[in-house]
């Protein structure tokens, strides 16, 4: 006979680890060829941003601006990625992590 009790254990020492593993991963983007660069961990948390000095021109803030939202969701996306590849076989299908 099943122990549900120490079925329940398991699984939330495996939510434990995949959550540490999360927060650990790091994942990198940038845009403008590298002007600007996102770190993020795997719960989509910024972990760090970098902006070269040839990037800011005060009279093109805009570029900027585009150049930083560019790097951050290109690093959401490879994040969802690097999630998919690394637990997708463990989740049922459909289920996106609360992270």
């Amino acid at each position: 006979m099943v122990n549900i009790n120490k079925l329940m254990k398991q699984a939330q020492e495996m939510q434990a680890q995949m959550t540490r593993r999360l927060e650990e991963a790091r994942i990198e983007a940038s845009s403008g060829g590298g002007a600007v660069t996102v770190v993020m961990n795997g719960k989509k948390d910024l972990i760090s941003l970098s902006i070269s000095k040839d990037a800011v021109d005060p009279a093109d803030v805009e570029m900027l601006e585009d150049l930083v939202k560019a790097a951050f969701h290109e690093a959401t996306r490879r994040v969802d990625e690097e999630v998919s590849e690394q637990f997708g076989g463990m989740l049922p299908p459909g289920f996106t992590p609360p992270f």
